[in-house]
């Protein structure tokens, strides 16, 4: 496991990575209250915010944008396992702090995070959506960065800069609140249902039988809530797992376009350099 603390203004960073062979529990609580959003990597770590004789789970984590208010009482733990690495990063300040946040950010937060800034309890979860590939492509470079010392910072600073940017304009557009929790959840399964097969995903018709949720309904609201349309919510997934895949010298070029669903290693080379800005064969 490996944890970066890096201050930047009246922020805190955490970046934090963990990789496991048996389940283990990672835990974390906060000195002070704070509000945080956190930006979950390629790994698909379980989460549990516990505070009192309360919890809140998340079973799928990977591409997950999560703001929150938590105090000192909130324990944030994460289930590692060997196929479900932690990679995530936590961007926070103190409830104190936000009055001094540089570039109106301060009052950025308290207009559109009004619900943290203002909690009624020990853990209070705000917006969360799955990233744009703008915003997994960042969280992507930060974990794969090998600057040190003084670079290193400035590098974190830019990069942290515009993940929030991102954060704040994706926000901004969505209104999932127009979406009940009961189709919510059957936009979930069909997320979780195409994350699960990569390799030989239903048709968009088949997909919206399994979940009971009508074609229209279906693309409508799944990029409403996850800001991509259903099919290049997957391409986006598979392209993704690939990069894992060779990353980890888990497979070759080959091999990771197929496990993904890629016939043609062609094409596959062309939407990864597309999304990536680099052929998978120059990936080291």
């Amino acid at each position: 496991m490996t944890r970066d603390y890096i201050d930047i203004n009246d922020f805190t960073i955490l970046v934090e990575t963990a990789n496991s062979d048996t389940v283990t529990i990672d835990a974390c609580s906060f000195d002070e209250p704070v509000i945080a959003v956190a930006f979950y990597g390629s790994g698909n770590v379980d989460l549990a915010m516990k505070y009192g004789k309360n919890e809140k789970r998340f079973e799928y984590t990977k591409g997950l944008a999560l703001s929150f208010y938590a105090d000192e009482k909130v324990l944030c733990e994460h289930t590692v396992a060997a196929n479900k690495p932690l990679e995530c990063i936590v961007i926070a300040t103190a409830l104190r702090n936000l009055e001094k946040l540089p570039n109106e950010e301060g009052e950025i937060f308290s207009s559109m995070l009004n619900e943290l800034v203002n909690p009624r309890d020990h853990y209070v979860e705000g917006p969360s959506f799955f990233m744009t590939p703008e915003m997994q492509h960042i969280v992507d470079a930060v974990f794969k960065n090998t600057y040190h010392g003084k670079t290193k910072m400035m590098f974190f600073r830019s990069q942290m800069t515009a993940l929030l940017s991102h954060f704040f304009g994706q926000l901004a557009e969505l209104k999932t609140e127009t979406i009940n929790p009961l189709e919510r959840e059957k936009l979930e399964q069909a997320r979780n249902i195409l994350s699960s097969n990569l390799d030989d995903p239903p048709s968009l018709s088949d997909l919206s039988r399994q979940i009971g949720l009508n074609t229209y309904n279906l693309k409508k609201n799944f990029k409403e809530l996850f800001g991509l349309p259903v099919f290049k919510y997957l391409q986006n997934q598979r392209l993704i797992t690939a990069h894992d895949l060779i990353r980890g010298n888990k497979a070759t070029v080959q091999e990771a376009a197929w496990q993904v669903g890629y016939d043609s290693l062609s094409s596959f080379s062309n939407a990864f350099a597309k999304k990536f800005g680099y052929r998978p064969s120059q990936i080291k």
